[in-house]
């Protein structure tokens, strides 16, 4: 039986990056059964510039309550075999979706394929998965495409690091991931808007802070969240 693909976008505040991502979807050489757009209470301009494409989305409107009870509730109303939580500010190129979907066809051992990316002007290759790598560093982005029947949900109490958590709840249940080596995407970058995606340079995380007992906010943000998942999912026990 022949596999369907639904992408899910959740958005919150994204209508300068939402018309770039949705024209790349609809210019995949593998088109998606579906695409839904989960509006996270954006009060910007997203629904004036989705007008042009609401007879090709499906769109949902909720309170503002964060990316993972957005991509939950894109899922429960998704209907594909296969799933894509794409986020707004993401360009794809053109052969992604066909490229991942040939990949796990390829692997049917694997429960989701995923790539290598820019991130701006960075690029984030990733590498091969490797479940000890995967309980030490998060290498793979939540733009995967993920079998149905494998996605456990989001933590909705998460603030970040939702995908790292993601896999390694799946990883936990037996169900691994299949790289793809290119890179098949772009996250745009705009400073302006409030971004579901975010990125640290890794020299700011690696720089050995405790020795001038001082680091920033951002920082210690990122090690409180990054101490969440060690804790749920005792990554050092």
């Amino acid at each position: 039986m022949a596999e369907t693909i639904s992408i899910i976008i959740p958005t919150f505040q994204h209508a300068k990056t939402l018309p770039a991502c949705l024209d790349s979807i609809f210019a995949q050489t593998r088109l998606p059964d579906e695409v839904i757009v989960v509006d996270d209470g954006s009060t910007d301009q997203t629904y004036e510039v989705l007008k042009p494409y609401l007879s090709k989305i499906v769109l949902i409107k909720q309170t503002n309550q964060g990316a993972p009870v957005a991509r939950n509730n894109g899922f429960e109303q998704s209907c594909g075999s296969l799933v894509l939580f794409c986020d707004a500010d993401i360009v794809m190129k053109p052969q992604m979706l066909q490229t991942l979907e040939t990949t796990l066809r390829s692997h049917p051992e694997a429960s989701y394929a995923y790539s290598g990316f820019m991130w701006g002007w960075k690029v984030c290759s990733s590498y091969p998965f490797d479940p000890v790598r995967l309980k030490k560093e998060n290498f793979i982005h939540t733009s995967a495409l993920i079998k149905r029947t494998a996605f456990p949900g989001f933590d909705p109490s998460l603030k970040r690091f939702q995908d790292w958590d993601l896999w390694l709840t799946m990883l936990k249940k037996g169900n691994t991931g299949q790289f793809v080596p290119n890179i098949l995407y772009q996250v745009t970058k705009d400073a302006s808007e409030k971004r579901i995606s975010f990125w640290l340079p890794s020299p700011l995380i690696r720089f050995p802070w405790q020795v001038i007992r001082w680091k920033p906010r951002a920082i210690q943000k990122y090690d409180e969240a990054k101490q969440c998942i060690i804790n749920k999912h005792h990554l050092y026990d």
